[in-house]
Parts: structure tokens; C-alpha cells; sequence
């Protein structure tokens, strides 16, 4: 099942306050990107945000659950935490800081420099 739009604007939404926030269809489902990192997941109406250690400090009572059948376990955010706009944008820019920088490799700037032609 399939992600709807109109839920992940609502969590894009909720967490504006982190900074840039933009999402991305991803196989019928949507990568969640602060700052050109991806921080986040929403699968099947659920948000999902990377693990990081700041980010389980943060969230005190964690729930962990995988996204989708083989990936690995990120934290789910549910119920009053994903209503609370200013708890959740915290908690984005938080993860947003500790992920590292995505590193582009030639092949991916290859495919990018051969679609352009």
C-alpha cells in the first residue's frame, strides 16, 4: 500500500520549522529531505526518521520499526509527537545535523552530466 500525498504534506507541514524540508516520491512511497539529507520516510501513512543517537535522546520512549519488509529499523513517530509541529521539527533538525553529508560519486554525477545531453 502506498503512501497518500495529502499525509505527507501534513508531516512536511509539521516539521517546516527544521529548516528547508522537501520530499521526494520514492516507489510508490516518500523520502523526507532537510537540507538535502534525507531524514526521513513516510510508508504505508507513517513517518519514519532515521536513528541517530541525538534523536533517541531526544525522543525519550522510542518505538522502532522497519519501514518496509528487509530495510532496517528506524523511529516510528505517532499520535501527539507527530501533531506537535514544534517537537517534530526539533527533532528533524537534530537528525539533519548528525546525518553526514551525502557524498555524490562520479557515476551518479556520469548519469546526471549524460542526462543533460
Amino acid at each position: 500500500m502506498s503512501s497518500n500525498q495529502n499525509t505527507v504534506i501534513f508531516v512536511v507541514d509539521q516539521m517546516s520549522g527544521a529548516g528547508e524540508v522537501v520530499y521526494k516520491k520514492m516507489f510508490g512511497e516518500y523520502g523526507i529531505y532537510c537540507g538535502g539529507k534525507m531524514v526521513a520516510s513516510v510508508c504505508d501513512d507513517k513517518l519514519f526518521v532515521k536513528p541517530t543517537v541525538r534523536g533517541r535522546a531526544f525522543i525519550v520512549d522510542v518505538v522502532e520499526e522497519p519501514p518496509y519488509r528487509g530495510a532496517k529499523p528506524s523511529f516510528l513517530i505517532s499520535g501527539e509527537k507527530l501533531e506537535d509541529h514544534e517537537w517534530l521539527s526539533e527533532l528533524i533538525r537534530i537528525t539533519a545535523e548528525e546525518l553526514p553529508t551525502p557524498v555524490k560519486t562520479k557515476r551518479a554525477a556520469g548519469n546526471v552530466k549524460n542526462r543533460k545531453q
